[in-house]
């Protein structure tokens, strides 16, 4: 498997979403709160999948 870097937006995208999972974690926005293990879940998908497939 060849792996290549994620474009700049797929970045910045895991990166909100894996810093909104922790402000919800901590409990500083607790509307989130519930959803985040599912946000830090999806952030890291999104950065494997902008790792694993070119171009994305």
């Amino acid at each position: 498997m060849k792996l290549t870097p994620p474009k700049k937006w797929v970045f910045w995208a895991a990166l909100v979403l894996a810093v909104v999972a922790l402000l919800g974690a901590l409990g500083v926005v607790g509307a989130i709160a519930p959803f985040a293990t599912w946000l830090a879940i999806a952030g890291w998908a999104l950065l494997a999948a902008g790792n694993a497939l070119k171009g994305f």
